[in-house]
């Protein structure tokens, strides 16, 4: 029995894990399609797109962003206090919410996007691709409503495989649509506007095909189900409306005011370098440096932390609720610390291998690229901390600490930005200092208030310590291989694959011989057998 028990405990982790890995796949698909796009468009056709993906994040977050997280919360709320019926309800109200809330929020942009990519933004080019990507938000928040379904039953397969679906469509019709829309339109004014269009008609496209799939996947799990009937109701629609909103609210507050940073940032950026002259093609070739190359190579490992982020809410809620205190401190630890696995090797690499990376991925050698890179990396440390503290936060229902941190480093943010640009003349680099200044002291706030509310203070010697060092290692010798060999071979790709190979075996078998991690930690994380086999092997435990 206690191995069932504690395999059932960590299932979350591993359910976490094919999370992320879909999220991995996601980012990595859409990383490759961005090259091609980025060569296609070039940096102000990827600026027009970028500030048009920033303008719908914004009313994605305020409409249904965290409807499914709010959902799967619930859900697995009452399917462990064996209430099946309102689960049930929970899932229908969330229909109804979702439509309705996705609804509005498309005519809005629909009908706006001339005002707010003009006025706002100061990028009258974004506005096309805008109208075209807004339909995609009342998609989004249905299609939400169906993972958060799964996810709240511990099952985040559906949500992995469409989301790898959405993705795949996505950039196969962005990729031709932009490179279409371009040439169809190569006569009108603005033709790299059009080509952004075609960009976000991807977007649109990739979220029906992946609301198709998800409600397949529906219709068979209740095929599956044939004529059972639910525990009877304890609560009626109107209640759980109720709830549904006031666990909503929090959560969408908090995903607004600490997605909108990016926002922020292009829109600030837009106002004040106008003001000092710039054009608008020169504004928006810098903001596709920062918004197509920095930040999305950097979101690609935080991709990790939202996915775990994601499974552990719904696992949390089910340990709580079963006053397992223990255990709850347990999964927040371990999260962490596999979190932390990852995204400290990864922002290392990136600092150490920032001009290769950059070659390799975009074909862009330049020196004001690498030191953004460089100058950012650590954001991936911060933004993945950020977001798995968020997720623990609304996990134990402390959620209006969660808006209330994000809104604090909002404002040191905007007061921080405005000072970079506005008075220190840093152009683009003070964007890379504001992004990592505010997800820093995210971490730090959301520290202090989990610290009080659990009695919880995270390990530090072998989840941020022990790691940090052997990344430097790492490092050192991914960079000192990759020269070695470009040296021998001047290619950048040969080179690049050699020290990344020699880096992830550096890494992992310094964890093994310093014992950064137990026998007890591989054996609970995906793929820690594997790990551990290898370390036996090799002589390193």
């Amino acid at each position: 029995m206690p191995g069932k028990k504690g395999k059932a405990q960590n299932n979350f982790l591993v359910q976490g894990t094919i999370l992320a890995a879909a999220g991995i796949i996601v980012r990595l698909i859409g990383l490759f399609y961005k090259i091609p796009m980025t060569r296609i468009l070039g940096d102000e056709g990827i600026g027009y797109y970028n500030t048009a993906y920033e303008i719908y994040n914004i009313g994605l977050i305020l409409s249904s962003y965290s409807l499914p997280l709010a959902v799967s919360k619930l859900i697995a709320q009452k399917r462990e206090e064996r209430q099946s019926g309102d689960a049930q309800r929970v899932f229908h109200c969330g229909i109804a919410l979702g439509a309705f809330m996705g609804g509005v929020m498309t005519v809005i942009l629909l009908f706006g996007s001339d005002f707010i990519a003009s006025n706002i933004f100061k990028s009258p080019g974004s506005a096309l691709p805008l109208r075209v990507m807004a339909p995609t938000i009342f998609v989004f928040a249905v299609m939400g409503v169906f993972r958060g379904f799964f996810q709240g039953r511990g099952n985040m397969i559906p949500t992995s495989v469409s989301q790898v679906i959405e993705q795949l469509v996505h950039a196969g019709v962005s990729i031709w649509a932009s490179y279409d829309f371009l040439n169809r339109f190569a006569d009108r004014d603005n033709p790299l506007s059009y080509g952004a269009a075609g960009g976000t008609l991807g977007t649109l496209v990739g979220a029906l095909a992946s609301f198709l799939f998800l409600g397949a996947m529906m219709l068979l799990y209740r095929s599956g189900r044939g004529k059972k009937r639910n525990k009877p109701c304890t609560m009626d629609y109107c209640q759980v409306m109720v709830l549904l909103i006031c666990t909503f609210t929090p959560i969408i507050l908090s995903q607004f005011v600490y997605q909108l940073s990016g926002s922020v940032d292009n829109s600030m950026f837009g106002l004040i370098m106008d003001g000092k002259g710039f054009s608008e093609k020169e504004r928006l070739s810098l903001l596709g440096i920062y918004g197509g190359k920095y930040r999305l190579l950097t979101n690609v490992p935080v991709a990790i932390a939202s996915s775990l982020g994601a499974s552990m809410i719904p696992s949390i809620v089910v340990s709580r609720v079963a006053g397992r205190q223990k255990e709850v401190r347990h999964k927040i630890y371990i999260t962490i610390k596999f979190n932390m696995l990852i995204a400290i090797p990864c922002a290392v690499a990136m600092f150490a291998l920032a001009s290769p990376v950059m070659q390799l991925v975009f074909g862009d050698g330049r020196e004001m690229t690498r030191n953004l890179l460089m100058l950012g990396a650590s954001a991936v440390v911060f933004f993945s901390l950020s977001t798995v503290t968020n997720a623990v936060l609304q996990g134990i229902d402390l959620m209006r600490k969660s808006v209330t941190h994000s809104a604090i480093s909002l404002g040191i943010h905007i007061v921080l930005v405005w000072l970079m640009l506005a008075q220190l003349n840093l152009g683009v680099y003070g964007l890379i200092i504001g992004n990592v200044t505010f997800a820093l002291v995210v971490c730090a706030l959301n520290w202090v208030a989990i610290g009080k509310a659990l009695h919880y203070h995270q390990e530090v010697r072998t989840t941020f310590a022990g790691p940090f060092l052997c990344s430097l290692v790492m490092g050192l010798a991914a960079l000192a291989v990759y020269h070695g060999v470009h040296a021998l071979i001047p290619s950048n790709t040969i080179g690049l694959c050699a020290a990344a190979l020699v880096g992830c075996g550096v890494y992992a078998a310094l964890l093994l011989r310093l014992r950064i991690v137990s026998r007890r930690e591989l054996r609970e994380m995906p793929m820690g057998g594997l790990l551990l086999r290898f370390g036996r092997v090799c002589h390193l435990i």
